[in-house]
Formats: structure tokens, sequence, C-alpha cells
């Protein structure tokens, strides 16, 4: 079983993952930056020196009553909030992630498909069996057939 373990975690794609996460969760806390600190600040001075982090809304009051000045005040006085604007935060982190992924992926298939396009075509579909049979081919392996 050990064996069968060091197989698995050797295997190139496990170790590609495995930085792929790393660099992953890296890369988040860089987005979480950029969202918190350079995007939202700007908005929220634009709709009226409104702080995202901290608008929420209040369900259920706790003790002692509100307003609560922040949500870590809300939630140290044991309220229930509807926090809006750390939602809003992470839609915009994931936009910020998702986005470029979805490029690099769209980029990666348009390179593909040029790929798949400027490949010689060696095969050909037997007319008899439909079998994919070598384009020099003048008798089906397959089927024996005659393909003239």
């Amino acid at each position: 079983m050990l064996k069968e373990f060091k197989e698995f975690a050797m295997r190139g794609n496990v170790i590609d993952m495995a930085i792929g996460i790393i660099i992953g969760a890296s890369f988040g806390s860089i987005i979480n930056s950029i969202v918190a600190d350079i995007i939202t600040p700007p908005i929220g001075l634009l709709i009226g020196n409104v702080d995202f982090a901290n608008l929420f809304f209040v369900l259920k009051g706790g003790n002692p009553a509100g307003p609560y000045l922040s949500v870590p005040a809300a939630k140290a006085a044991g309220a229930i909030t509807l926090n809006v604007g750390l939602f809003l935060n992470h839609i915009i982190s994931f936009l910020l992630v998702a986005f470029p992924i979805f490029l690099i992926i769209k980029t990666m298939n348009r390179l593909r498909r040029k790929e798949k396009a400027a490949a010689p075509v060696t095969t050909k579909e037997c007319a008899f069996c439909a079998s994919n049979i070598p384009i020099k081919a003048i008798r089906c392996p397959h089927c024996t057939s005659e393909l003239g």
C-alpha cells in the first residue's frame, strides 16, 4: 500500500496540481488585496463614502443594541447581520480570478484547434465497415474490402 501511495504521489499531474493549489492560494491573497484595498474604496467613495466591508444590515440586534459601526462590532454584540458588502467583495474577487482563467482557457482552446487543423490527415474511413484505416490502404484490414 505504501508503494502504491508513493506511485500516486510522485505522478506528474499530482505534483502539478499541488503547485497549482499553492500558486492559487497566493494569487487569491493578491486578488483579495486588490479588491479590498484598490477597487472597492473608489467605488464606495463614488456612491457616498460607503465602506463595502462594513455595508451590512442588522437582521436581529444583539446585546447591547445597535447601531453598530462595523460587522465585527455587530458580531461581538451577538447581532445577526446580512453582510452585503463582504458578499460584493467576494463576487468582485471571483470575477477577477475567473475572467483571466476564462481568457487563458479560451486562448489554449484556440491554439489546440489550430494544431488539429494543421495536423496532416493520416487515416480515412472504410466505406464498408466504417473503420479507421491508413490513408494509403487499398484494402481494409478489418473487413478485407477493396477500397479502389
